[in-house]
């Protein structure tokens, strides 16, 4: 049996500046893993508005420039470090942010022309990964890669909010402000938890007819209608809705959210505001019954979610293929970036890593 050799070189996306495109070029990969590392061939990454959020800054300065970029992919195992046991080469995974089953290994780093290039414990923007065991998890071999990648971030954030955090009950109402990607899979899965109504909130359009397509019964375009007004409408109750689930991270929409829920409503924050960026509101409400809190990523367990919901997708109870709306090559990945941005894009994107 041949012993296996470390690739040399990869083509990556790396972040260099902040607010700036990312950079589409050649890196040099360490010559050994370590200890509970997984060397994965990627084949499709998704791109996530907490990818949108690293570039331009959110949480303030980034001390680990350059660095590399992704949470969310899929693609073939090709090597393990020592230690590792969950996975093995050749299985088909889904690289995911959130932790799984395994170690937790030391973050790798690349070399670029001799400037070292940090990565998290998962990053996804490059030909190949460096990834630590607990953020694989093993699909079956006949898994579609393409589609599987939603399983990283956007399917398991969007139906971990609703099962974890919200805890939605059978006929309650509930909004959902931003229709991305996370936001039709928290569409989706109201509908399947039969909330009624469940009402989506953008400022496209485009993205207003696929949250339809996922569930919406009613949908509120923010850049032309009066939001508050046509939620009350839709309820009709002057005391609002039960869930108000919020995608954006802006303030003024947060506040939105906290008025017009029931007095025991709940207000989920999904999107994470610019640091800096306070939000206004009369606590009060919350001694009474009122919810509000953040949600990590859903707060699930990718070893344990990611099969429930594989298996959902294979029985046809829940729509993925229909959220990918777009595909790139890495090259690309600045215009795929641009589409999140200006709208153009209505649904996932994925980087075919192939093309």
């Amino acid at each position: 049996m041949m012993s296996f050799i470390m690739p040399k070189t990869m083509k990556a996306a790396i972040l260099t500046e902040l607010r700036k495109p990312l950079v589409v070029t050649d890196i040099e990969l360490p010559k050994t893993l370590q200890i509970g590392q997984v060397l994965v061939k990627v084949s499709y990454s998704g791109i996530c508005g907490s990818q949108l959020g690293e570039i331009d800054g959110v949480k303030g300065k980034d001390n680990f420039l350059p660095h590399l970029l992704g949470h969310e992919a899929t693609g073939v195992v090709i090597a393990i470090g020592p230690g590792v046991s969950h996975v093995k080469v050749d299985n088909k995974v889904v690289l995911h942010w959130r932790k799984g089953v395994g170690i937790e290994s030391k973050t790798p780093s690349y070399d670029w022309n001799g400037k070292k290039v940090n990565a998290g414990w998962i990053a996804t923007f490059n030909e190949y990964a460096i990834v630590s065991e607990n953020r694989c998890t093993v699909i079956p071999d006949d898994s579609d890669l393409k589609v599987a990648t939603l399983f990283g971030c956007a399917v398991t954030t969007g139906f971990g909010v609703v099962e974890n955090n919200a805890k939605i009950r059978m006929g309650e109402s509930a909004v959902v402000f931003g229709a991305g990607g996370i936001g039709l899979n928290i569409i989706q899965a109201l509908d399947l938890s039969t909330a009624y109504p469940i009402i989506a909130v953008d400022q496209y359009s485009n993205r207003l007819q696929l949250a339809k397509k996922m569930g919406a019964t009613h949908t509120i375009n923010s850049s032309i209608e009066d939001v508050k007004k046509k939620i009350l409408d839709i309820v009709q109750q002057d005391n609002g809705v039960d869930l108000f689930i919020d995608n954006t991270g802006k303030p003024a929409i947060i506040e939105l959210g906290y008025e017009v829920t029931k007095p025991n409503g709940r207000v989920i924050l999904v999107g994470v505001p610019h640091k800096g960026d306070n939000v206004n509101i009369h606590t009060l409400p919350l001694h009474f019954g009122k919810y509000l809190s953040g949600s990590h990523g859903g707060d699930g367990s990718p070893n344990l979610d990611i099969p429930r919901y594989h298996k959902l997708f294979r029985n046809d109870r829940i729509k993925l293929r229909e959220l990918i709306s777009d595909e790139f090559s890495l090259p690309e990945i600045n215009n795929a970036i641009d589409g999140i941005r200006n709208g153009n894009i209505n649904g996932r994107v994925v980087i075919n890593m192939d093309i």
